[in-house]
């Protein structure tokens, strides 16, 4: 039998999540697909909620954190926010941790969690429109658009796929435009 480690057991976590939902985070069927004994997941976490908050602190690092350092070796402005736009809206990447999270955000250990990383990355966002040459209430404004277009095509490319198509070439024209 593998011996899995703490970052072995995020890690299938995750992939539960993003394929069931928080109810999919439950030790005695993670372990079973792991092929590992309910002990091995007790020897990191206490618990469900201890493997779920470590769950969730892991995607904020990868998704947040871990991007925005991607982004920022971009030289300018307008390169750093196409870059996190290529990288956010690649249909590749599973954002159904997200849209998992989004609907678990009434939970007690998923609600700060989101909204530390909302707050984020709204922030980040805020920046980077401000570096454009926006002022701080139209860089805002457009922070919110940006990210309310991620979440939109995360949720559609979860839910229509091969109907949805990457828009990033027109999201940053449009979100970089002035009147």
């Amino acid at each position: 039998m593998v011996r899995r480690t703490r970052d072995d057991w995020t890690e299938i976590a995750l992939r539960a999540l993003a394929e069931g939902g928080l109810g999919a985070v439950a030790i005695e069927p993670l372990a079973a697909r792991a092929g590992a004994t309910k002990g091995s997941v007790y020897h990191h976490f206490p618990n469900r909620e201890a493997l779920l908050k470590a769950t969730v602190e892991r995607w904020e690092r990868e998704h947040t954190e871990k991007v925005i350092e991607l982004v920022e070796a971009e030289k300018s402005p307008q390169d750093r926010l196409r870059t996190l736009f290529e990288t956010v809206l690649d249909r590749t990447r599973k954002g159904s941790v997200e849209m998992a999270l989004q609907a678990g955000a009434e939970n007690e250990l998923i609600a700060p969690v989101l909204k530390r990383v909302t707050e984020r990355r709204l922030g980040y966002l805020v920046e980077l429109f401000g570096q454009l040459g926006f002022d701080r209430e139209h860089a805002r404004k457009r922070a919110l658009i940006a990210f309310s277009l991620y979440l939109g095509q995360v949720q559609m490319f979860a839910t229509l796929p091969g109907l949805v198509e990457s828009v990033v070439d027109e999201a940053v024209q449009v979100l970089t435009r002035r009147n």
